[in-house]
């Protein structure tokens, strides 16, 4: 049972039919009936909106559906050539610290992006990795290509990061995405750097092995 297991869905995942299998997943987990599990899929337009959603950051709320959810943070956008992570992991077997499990994932991210010769940085007054822009206009024009939101469930996570690749930006658009207004969303698309999905997820489970295998940060006890 100590083997993560790593499962990489093809076309679009309905919201609620992921919602239901994590939770699922997570039940199974916790009785000790499955595997720690990682999950990597596309989810059809979307917005979902956390635990601490404001209604006005909401600026168009007929545009794609819209669903409630248990995880933490405000509204965000999920939709095809994004890069959805779902991670289920029993902390109680791992580190029960929040923080840390939060801080790894945004390691996870940075250094994923690393290997792509993108440099991601953490920002400690908003959630997420960002990128600085080379913009003329705006010398301190930043925008945001991964996204982090995470439950936590009997000390069993859920939900977990997003990494854009090519996604239609536009989209974002119908929100104030995790309430941060004044910023931009991008992706490797957008930044001129295509990229397959496959290559994407060679790397993730490379880095994901480093932090969260037998000697990372948030290795097993």
């Amino acid at each position: 049972m100590n083997e993560v297991e790593w499962i990489i869905s093809s076309g679009l995942i309905e919201y609620p039919d992921a919602l239901k299998a994590m939770d699922e997943r997570v039940d199974s987990i916790q009785k000790g009936n499955a595997k720690e599990l990682v999950w990597l899929l596309e989810h059809p337009p979307l917005y979902s909106a956390g635990t601490s959603a404001k209604p006005e950051d909401l600026l168009t709320p007929n545009r794609f559906p819209v669903f409630k959810t248990g995880r933490g943070g405000q509204y965000t956008y999920h939709g095809p050539g994004q890069r959805v992570a779902y991670i289920m992991l029993d902390l109680n077997r791992r580190r029960r610290d929040i923080r840390a499990f939060v801080s790894s994932l945004e390691t996870w991210i940075i250094n994923t992006l690393a290997k792509f010769n993108i440099r991601g940085e953490r920002r400690s007054d908003r959630i997420g990795i960002w990128i600085r822009r080379t913009d003329l206009n705006n010398p301190e024009r930043e925008d945001k290509i991964g996204a982090i939101g995470i439950r936590i469930k009997r000390w069993i996570t859920l939900h977990g990061i997003s990494i854009n690749v090519s996604p239609d930006l536009e989209h974002f658009g119908g929100i104030i995405p995790c309430g941060i207004g004044g910023y931009g969303v991008t992706s490797f698309e957008d930044i001129g750097q295509p990229l397959e999905f496959y290559d994407l997820d060679v790397e993730l489970r490379t880095e994901f092995d480093r932090l969260f295998g037998e000697h990372g940060e948030m290795a097993l006890k």
